[in-house]
């Protein structure tokens, strides 16, 4: 069963994914050749703590921090490292907030210093098949239609879409009903019903999309080792369309 937020539940919701995407924000302007992921950790921690909130990833599942930190062919779930960023790196920051019972959650992939065109047209593929899936995003379309419009497009442009892991439902559970794929048919799945929060993440592989777990027992990555990217907005349903709750 999908959960309907009632309007107190958004509320807390609204400005829990107003910190969070703060706090996203501040640390892609940290991810810089020379730093590494656990300096980001930390800072992602500390701001989490000064916002009043808890980290919802740490301890989830035996993870062990507040971030996931994924480098090039990692796409997520990497637990930060003493790893340093190189020039040319991408990493996708992926973070949770729990913030007054409810959690938030959601995913950038920046650029390290100066990236190939290669690594630029990932990014900004999946970028805009984060933008391609919200747009099916109303009362009465369907989960399959929001599918559909996220594989259609990044097929489009050369590129694959995860089969292994999804988007989800959100709310007092890190994760909740639906599961949100990054491949699908129109028409197919439940409908979208105003009060819905979820979150929608592309996944993207440069070229095959199959995945292995890493080394660390957390990570995933691609079976081939080439690029990844990750993108990930939480979102509500409202009367007449979408309102993004992590901006």
């Amino acid at each position: 069963m999908i959960p309907i937020k009632t309007p107190e539940e958004i509320r807390i919701m609204t400005k829990g994914g107003k910190i969070l995407a703060r706090i996203v924000r501040e640390l892609g302007k940290r991810a810089k050749p020379g730093r590494t992921t656990q300096e980001l950790e930390e800072l992602a921690e500390r701001l989490i703590l000064e916002s009043g909130g808890q980290c919802s990833f740490k301890g989830y599942d035996g993870f062990p921090a507040c971030l996931c930190a994924s480098v090039n062919q990692v796409i997520v779930h990497a637990p930060p490292s003493t790893r340093k960023l190189e020039e040319g790196d991408i990493v996708s920051l992926d973070l949770g907030l729990l913030y007054k019972g409810f959690h938030t959650d959601m995913a950038r992939t920046f650029g390290v210093g100066r990236v190939s065109p290669a690594a630029q047209k990932l990014m900004r593929v999946t970028r805009q098949a984060l933008d391609v899936a919200l747009q099916e995003v109303r009362p009465g379309k369907h989960f399959g239609d929001v599918e559909w419009a996220t594989q259609d497009y990044v097929e489009s442009q050369g590129f694959n879409v995860v089969r292994q892991l999804c988007g989800h439902g959100i709310g007092r559970e890190l994760h909740e009903d639906p599961q949100i794929l990054n491949y699908g048919k129109k028409g197919t799945g439940p409908e979208l019903v105003e009060g819905m929060v979820f979150c929608i993440e592309p996944m993207v592989t440069a070229k095959d999309w199959k995945l292995k777990l890493s080394p660390d027992g957390f990570g995933y990555e691609t079976v081939d080792g080439s690029l990844c990217c990750h993108f990930e907005d939480m979102v509500l349903v409202t009367p007449n369309g979408h309102q993004i709750l992590t901006k």
